[in-house]
């Protein structure tokens, strides 16, 4: 099955989840979003970075340089407290829209 793009509303929230268990570099966030929905969805590059800046921007996440596990210089980051309870919003959030999406879905004319 081919890839998807990943929704534009639903990019943040994902790397938040990802970040969830501790820091990563940017590959591996792309990465873990790749594996976790079973190679559907995938972050490319050009989405990926813009849309980490733009969390470290607004506090959700912070960033530090590090070592990869191949020994390569990449950026770190780490899920703020604002960035968890973001995250905590952002899924409730998901979840009730899914379910009403569902709702419709299964609907029959009336």
């Amino acid at each position: 099955m081919p890839g998807s793009d990943v929704f534009t509303g639903t990019l943040d929230m994902l790397i938040l989840r990802a970040l969830q268990w501790g820091p990563q570099h940017g590959y591996a966030v792309g990465r873990w979003i790749r594996e976790s929905s079973g190679e559907v969805l995938r972050v490319e590059e050009g989405a990926l970075y813009p849309a980490l800046h733009r969390l470290e921007k607004r506090r959700l996440v912070s960033a530090r340089w590090g070592e990869t596990e191949l020994n390569r210089q990449a950026r770190f980051y780490r899920l703020t407290a604002s960035g968890r309870k973001q995250l905590q919003t952002e899924e409730q959030r998901w979840r009730e829209h899914a379910r009403a999406v569902e709702a419709v879905l299964r609907a029959e004319a009336k």
